[in-house]
């Protein structure tokens, strides 16, 4: 039997949410991707895990 393709389920994501950026946010964001090589889901995630970090020290 193969293995199963698709989406991995050990830490599924069921959370969605929208925002609004400025343009100046917009450019800031295309520009950590482009350094980076990074999707701007990726970025908004390790942005959320640095604020929290240091919130939690």
């Amino acid at each position: 039997m193969s293995p199963q393709k698709g989406r991995p389920t050990n830490n599924p994501k069921t959370g969605r949410f929208e925002i609004r950026t400025s343009e100046d946010e917009q450019k800031m964001l295309e520009y950590c991707c482009k350094v980076t090589g990074k999707k701007r889901t990726d970025i908004v995630r390790e942005g959320i895990k640095m604020v929290y970090e240091t919130l939690k020290n």
